[in-house]
C-alpha cells in the first residue's frame, strides 16, 4: 500500500512526509501533528475493496484530534471531532484517490503524536491452494490457525504499545505539573516566611518607638 501525505504543519509537515516516504511499504504510520495544523493521506483504491481505518492519539493535550475521510468525489465518509481513538470500516464505492486527514486545528499550543493503522484490502491466502475445493490437511490447517494466531498476537502487541506510550506520557506530564506545584509551594513558604519576619520586626520597632518618646 503506498500512502502520500500533505499537510499544512510547516517544517513538521516535512517531517511527517519523510516518515510516511520511510513507511510507503507499511500500513501503519506515528508522526507528530503540531498545534493549528491539518495532515492529509492519500490512497488509490479499487472499487469493491474492504478497508478500515484506525487512529489513536497517543500523546498531547486532552488526547484528542479531528478525523476526516473522504471519497473521490469529495463525499464525506467518516467524520469525528475530538476523538481520542477510533476504527472505521467502509467498501470502496468507486475507483479513485481516497483521502483522510487529521487534524489539530482546535489547539492553539499543544502538538499531537497520532498513530493510525490504515489496512486496504483482504490479507492473500498463506497457501496459494488454499481456496481450492478439496479441505486442506492437517498440516496446512495447523499453519493456517498458527498464522491467525500470530496476527492476533501482532495486534495485541501493537494495542499494548499504544496504551504503554500513552501512560507514559500521562505520568511524565503528571509528574511535571507536581514538580512546578513544589515549586510554586516552595516559593510561596519563602515568601511568607519572610514577610512574618518582616512583620515580628515591625511590632518590635513599633514598641521601641513608643517607650522612647514616652521616656523623653
Amino acid at each position: 500500500m503506498l500512502l502520500r501525505g500533505y499537510g499544512t504543519a510547516g517544517p513538521w509537515g516535512w517531517l511527517t512526509l519523510l516518515l510516511v516516504a520511510c513507511a510507503a511499504w507499511a500500513s501503519e504510520i506515528t508522526f507528530e501533528l503540531p498545534d493549528n495544523a491539518k495532515q492529509c493521506f492519500y490512497e488509490e483504491i479499487v472499487q469493491g475493496t474492504k478497508c478500515t481505518l484506525e487512529f489513536q492519539v497517543i500523546t498531547g493535550g486532552h488526547y484528542d484530534v479531528d478525523c476526516r475521510l473522504e471519497g473521490p468525489d469529495g463525499s464525506v465518509l467518516y467524520k469525528e471531532m475530538k476523538k481520542q481513538y477510533d476504527s472505521f470500516t467502509f467498501t470502496a464505492s468507486r475507483n479513485g484517490t481516497y483521502k483522510f486527514c487529521f487534524s489539530n486545528e482546535f489547539s492553539t499550543f499543544t502538538h499531537k503524536t497520532v498513530y493510525f493503522d490504515f489496512q486496504v484490502g483482504e490479507d492473500p491466502p498463506l497457501f496459494p491452494s488454499e481456496n481450492r475445493a478439496t479441505a486442506l490437511t492437517q498440516m496446512e490447517s495447523a499453519c493456517v490457525s498458527i498464522h491467525e494466531a500470530l496476527k492476533s498476537v501482532i495486534d495485541y502487541q501493537t494495542h499494548f504499545r499504544l496504551r504503554e506510550a500513552q501512560g507514559r506520557s500521562r505520568a511524565e506530564d503528571l509528574n511535571t505539573r507536581v514538580a512546578y506545584w513544589s515549586i510554586g509551594e516552595a516559593i510561596i513558604l519563602l515568601v511568607v516566611s519572610v514577610g512574618q519576619v518582616f512583620l515580628l520586626k515591625s511590632f518590635f520597632s513599633d514598641k521601641r518607638a513608643t517607650t522612647t518618646r514616652v521616656t523623653s
